[in-house]
């Protein structure tokens, strides 16, 4: 038979739909058989045992006496099994005395799928063994092919069934870290605030919240954080980070000792090459607009007073989380009157860059803020994140982007 039109078609049964590997090469066996132009008579299929150190037959079909279908070849019976690895397609007497008696006096085997190590040899994890009038190379040379093409099947199948589970785990790790952030606008008495994340791959390693603190719902926690590196790993230590600043809100812990305690955890529970910079802010029901806030390296937010539409930064209080397991962390203080507005944001907001490899920067965060002072929370956000996507489409870094931007209304 010819050897591409052989290859098309035993590479056209292998890529067709199976519920396991073993369906998969028994039905590419009982094809081959069928056909009177290869020259097989029949065949069978065996899978290695590692631990016993046996082959042991799963699958028998064609125009050959059956054997018990618990029959095993032990490895240390076939010396010439060894040269399988490098040959791939072995001929040879058979010795086994239970397959001389069913008239199997030369066989031919040929190694399929993955080589897998037994006392550091290589073994490959079926045998094909086809039956034929003929034991000869071109017998060897159809093996060959067949083996192949079998060989590719399964990693194919392999490499799309990780890339399905893998894809699985990314959308549920998607939806967890969905459900986890808050809605993207709250109002809480005189403040309203809009908050978004753009990440940079499916998911990414930041975060914001909105906390209520306590049964009376007087206070409510702002907090946005940013875990170090990009995808899972990210998203993993953001999503505890996250959890944890819930479970504490719900103990009215003052933001020194929370900020302190977040620290230790982090030190504790992520390797030393782990970080999380956390910005937390507390708004509440005082009339003057009182503002308390702790910043563990983050990236400072700018405020900006809608009388004047001066701008100040709110700087680090304490390190970034994880580093320094006995850290301390200031608490400070501002005042918001109507119509201030505080900007949150992560560096991936004034890190991306353009053609030219220049950063967005504060600067000109600050400017677009002051631009934007008049209009609602949501409306600052999406204006600034607009900017950032025009200014560096055409750059060459990206990171995850988040924006929570808290006005007071009244």
């Amino acid at each position: 038979m010819n050897q591409k039109r052989l290859y098309r078609t035993i590479d056209t049964v292998a890529a067709g739909k199976f519920q396991t590997e073993e369906e998969m090469l028994e039905t590419v066996l009982s094809q081959i058989v069928l056909k009177e132009e290869v020259g097989i008579i029949g065949g069978r299929l065996w899978r290695l045992d590692t631990a016993n150190r046996s082959y042991k037959l799963f699958f028998q079909t064609g125009n050959l006496e059956k054997i018990s279908d618990s029959f095993q070849i032990f490895i240390d019976d076939y010396p010439v099994f060894d040269l399988l690895a490098d040959e791939r397609t072995v001929l040879s007497d058979e010795t086994n005395s239970v397959l001389r008696q069913k008239g199997i006096f030369k066989y031919s085997a040929s190694g399929v799928g993955s080589r897998l190590k037994i006392d550091g040899k290589p073994y490959y994890e079926y045998l094909l063994a086809l039956n034929s009038n003929n034991i000869n190379d071109e017998l060897r040379l159809t093996l060959n092919i067949v083996a192949t093409v079998l060989t590719s099947q399964l990693k194919q199948r392999r490499i799309s069934e990780n890339a399905q589970h893998l894809k699985a785990d990314i959308d549920r790790a998607k939806q967890l870290q969905k459900s986890i952030l808050p809605e993207h606008e709250y109002k809480f008495h005189n403040f309203e605030m809009f908050g978004l994340t753009l990440p940079a791959e499916i998911i990414g390693g930041d975060f914001f919240d909105y906390l209520k603190i306590g049964d009376d719902e007087e206070r409510l926690g702002i907090t946005v954080g940013d875990a170090a590196s990009k995808g899972l790993s990210a998203a993993a230590e953001a999503m505890y980070v996250s959890g944890a600043l819930r479970m504490a809100s719900a103990f009215q812990i003052k933001i020194s000792p929370l900020m302190k305690k977040m620290n230790e955890l982090v030190h504790k529970i992520f390797s030393e090459a782990k970080f999380t910079t956390l910005f937390y802010g507390e708004v509440s029901t005082d009339k003057n607009g009182l503002f308390l806030y702790a910043n563990a390296g983050h990236n400072p937010p700018i405020f900006v007073k809608s009388s004047t539409c001066e701008a100040s930064y709110l700087m680090p209080t304490g390190p970034l989380l994880g580093p320094a397991p006995h850290a301390r962390y200031e608490t400070e203080n501002l005042n918001f009157s109507i119509g201030d507005v505080l900007l949150i944001y992560t560096d991936g907001i004034t890190d991306a860059t353009n053609s030219e490899e220049e950063c967005y920067d504060e600067k000109r965060l600050e400017q677009k803020l002051k631009e934007a002072i008049h209009l609602t929370p949501k409306e600052i956000a999406y204006t600034i994140l607009n900017d950032v996507i025009h200014y560096s489409k055409d750059g060459t870094y990206s990171d995850d982007k988040t924006l929570v931007v808290i006005k007071r209304t009244t």
